[in-house]
């Protein structure tokens, strides 16, 4: 897992002009998720983190993510009754979610900006912003069925 310096110190920044202290453990969660490419739970942060924050509770996690949310770094995606994953924000990306294990995968494509200005153009809704979830089978899982 690498971390992008540059990503978790433009995070660092912003935390610092929004006025929100920066302590180990808030620290060591952003790090963890801009290293995540599995857009983990909350219950998976803590796991990968309590080895080193021994005194840090499922509780704090969720109160960190949730402040990292409200101050945009973070965007919370909910999918039926899972438990919520999180995902560092960067460029505008959709993602492909397995049915099978639940893993969740980033990709780019760009061309689908133009889809809110079409939805813009042919109903006259000014356009916050979209969504777009495809579902299907991994490799790992679709390898297990052909067995």
């Amino acid at each position: 897992m690498t971390v992008s310096q540059d990503q978790l110190t433009e995070a660092l920044d912003t935390l610092k002009q929004t006025g929100v202290r920066i302590t180990p453990q808030r620290h060591a969660i952003l790090e963890y998720l801009i290293s995540s490419m599995s857009h983990p739970t909350a219950d998976d942060i803590y796991k990968a983190l309590e080895g080193k924050f021994p005194n840090m509770s499922v509780a704090t996690v969720y109160n960190n993510l949730r402040v990292f949310r409200e101050v945009g770094l973070v965007k919370e995606l909910t999918y039926g009754d899972s438990s919520s994953r999180f995902d560092f924000v960067t460029t505008d990306h959709y993602h492909v979610i397995c049915e099978s294990c639940g893993k969740i995968v980033d990709f780019h494509y760009p061309g689908l900006d133009e889809v809110e200005h079409l939805a813009s153009h042919v109903t006259g809704f000014k356009v916050g912003a979209h969504r777009m979830e495809i579902y299907g089978t991994c490799p790992d899982c679709s390898k297990k069925d052909a067995h």
